[in-house]
């Protein structure tokens, strides 16, 4: 299951991250006047840079995270191997701590320590409070981007379809401003359904959220129109 779902926080931050610096990225031209070809051209230098970068990150994140995990294993199964009756006697603390006591603890503490893979598991993640099943670092740079892109794509294309087909759609900025609030929504919505939270009020959340930062954009935007003019 850790496995399975371990692409899913990449998922949804890649998402929203995406959506809501792209639209900002517009809004914040929009209110600076720009033609619609440079709202594009800064829309897509921003979504690919800025989905590269944080897919770096995540790579390097995760990798660490990974290292962290192998370094603790062979941490583990060096003790194992100089102080076993300490880390016999760790693995009672810890169950101790939990609430067992007498018979039930020493037949645990049998149980665990009667198979090497499963104390050294066991160690990691009661001592270090890491999880068994570290992602993919490539896996987990890849769904960042992807999502990253597909949604950071959304509020530019309405000011690309004008582009080639100019006058046959509602005024660029709004349509735009429509597909990015419902994107803002849908993800949050999904997010709150990971996070085991209200869909609803998650989806809302972030949907405010983006849309103030949008807001933000635009108004410097239309600040320091005479500026960048």
């Amino acid at each position: 299951p850790a496995a399975v779902h371990a692409g899913r926080p990449a998922l949804v931050l890649g998402a929203v991250d995406g959506c809501v610096t792209t639209f900002a990225v517009v809004a914040g031209a929009v209110g600076a006047r720009f033609d619609p070809v440079v709202v594009i051209v800064l829309g897509l230098a921003n979504l690919f840079a800025d989905g590269f970068s944080m897919a770096v990150s995540n790579y390097l994140g995760t990798k660490s995270e990974r290292q962290q995990l192998e370094k603790a294993r062979r941490e583990e199964e060096l003790h194992l191997r100089e102080i076993p009756d300490g880390e016999r006697e760790e693995i009672r603390q810890i169950f101790q701590a939990k609430g067992l006591s007498g018979n039930e603890l020493e037949q645990i503490v049998a149980a665990v320590t009667s198979n090497r893979q499963r104390w050294i598991s066991t160690m990691i993640q009661e001592e270090y409070g890491l999880s068994l099943q570290g992602a993919s670092p490539l896996r987990a740079a890849a769904i960042t981007f992807v999502a990253f892109v597909l949604l950071g794509a959304l509020p530019l294309t309405s000011f690309i379809w004008q582009l080639f087909a100019p006058g046959k759609t509602i005024e660029p900025y709004l349509f735009s401003s429509l597909i990015a609030v419902t994107a803002f929504f849908f993800v949050g919505a999904v997010k709150g359904r990971f996070l085991l939270q209200s869909w609803y009020w998650a989806g809302t959340e972030t949907a405010l959220i983006g849309s103030a930062a949008a807001a933000l954009a635009y108004i410097v935007g239309m600040v320091l129109k005479g500026v960048v003019r």
